[in-house]
């Protein structure tokens, strides 16, 4: 049976003066699945041509703290996975932004995950 799903990328704006980005991973959430998962990928040669001086090391940690709290730790430990991918897609102002929200209708959500993070990220 096909679940709605809703997902966004999540990009790198090394710079937010000249706005370039670039998109490091996926995040999917699937309420009928009780499904909250990311995908991350950092090409760092991609990311070294927009801007040669960005810290991979702390853009590491950044997504990390992302996909922990995907999975229920951290500061949104108490929310409900709903209420932590809406947390995650709220707009921000960092280095680390998530993109718009949008929808899908799946049979397996880990898969579309996936498939997604190959065709936004890979």
């Amino acid at each position: 049976m096909n679940q709605m799903y809703e997902y966004a990328s999540i990009k790198v704006v090394p710079s937010l003066l000249r706005g370039e980005c670039m998109n490091i991973g996926v995040l999917l959430y699937c309420q009928q699945a009780s499904f909250l998962g990311a995908r991350t990928y950092i090409n760092a040669e991609r990311l070294r041509a927009l801007d040669s001086t960005v810290d991979i090391h702390d853009l590491d940690r950044a997504l990390a703290s992302w996909e922990r709290s995907c999975e229920g730790a951290g500061p949104t430990a108490d929310l409900s996975p709903g209420q932590r991918f809406r947390w995650l897609t709220a707009p921000s102002s960092t280095i680390v932004q998530p993109g718009p929200v949008h929808t899908g209708l799946t049979q397996d959500p880990g898969a579309e995950l996936e498939r997604l993070w190959r065709v936004l990220v890979r």
